[in-house]
């Protein structure tokens, strides 16, 4: 199976403009999410997928691959799905890689391409198990449920379950909690369709896509992950980014 790694890369971000080409340490973010992709096994090639060409001129500077793509995407799938249309039949699945996700081990990208390559699963993605009250409560923090085969229930701000019947603070340590990693795969045939589809009641509810695909009946693996990640939402956050080099 011929897999492409994408990064989405877009430069108008509401809560942080210019977001791709912010400095973390002595690389851009973009640059950094890049060479992370790169070192991923399981990816035949990598590609960022952008609308600006500050961001193009950037990733050809250090030599990565890069697309210029419609400034008219509603989000990331449209944008990957663009660029796999204009490479052809080359590829039989893509992860999309978040562009402001400066931290995602290569090992997770391998994860969620092995789940990928597996003939019965369309969409896959990566959870972790949470580990502080800090991240349980916090809405920034999306929670994922599963069943025994591994198939996603619902992705949520909120805690999920609610445990009725027991206390708070007891929580973490009664029920085990996941949280989202925000990477996924897809067969390449199941993205022309994703990319199709209109926003949804819960999606817009949460402000989370992947609702989307559920509430029009596709399935979602999702995978454990050992490993955490670190996205950047806000200016803020690159100083936790620092910290953790």
């Amino acid at each position: 199976m011929k897999i492409l790694g994408v990064i989405p890369s877009r430069y108008a971000s509401s809560r942080f403009p210019g977001k791709p080409l912010a400095d973390i340490g002595n690389k851009t973010m973009v640059q950094m999410v890049y060479a992370q992709a790169s070192k991923a096994k399981l990816l035949d090639a990598v590609y960022v997928a952008t609308d600006h060409p500050l961001i193009e001129a950037h990733i050809k500077g250090f030599g990565g691959n890069v697309m210029m793509t419609s400034d008219n995407h509603r989000n990331g799938t449209e944008r990957i799905n663009e660029l796999m249309n204009r490479l052809g039949d080359k590829y039989d699945a893509v992860v999309n890689i978040q562009g402001d996700e400066p931290f995602i081990k290569p090992e997770q990208i391998d994860l969620v391409c092995e789940a990928i390559a597996k003939s019965d699963v369309d969409i896959a993605t990566l959870a972790k198990k949470i580990s502080t009250e800090d991240e349980l409560f916090n809405a920034d923090t999306v929670k994922v449920v599963f069943n025994k085969k591994n198939r996603a229930l619902y992705f949520s701000r909120q805690t999920i379950p609610f445990l009725r019947a027991v206390n708070q603070d007891e929580w973490l340590r009664t029920f085990d909690y996941f949280k989202h990693i925000g990477i996924y795969a897809y067969k390449t045939e199941i993205l022309n369709k994703l990319a199709d589809l209109t926003p949804s009641g819960l999606e817009n509810a949460e402000s989370l896509e992947q609702l989307r695909w559920l509430e029009a009946g596709y399935s979602i693996y999702v995978r454990e992950t050992l490993m955490d990640s670190f996205g950047i939402d806000r200016f803020e956050d690159i100083e936790q980014a620092l910290n953790k080099q």
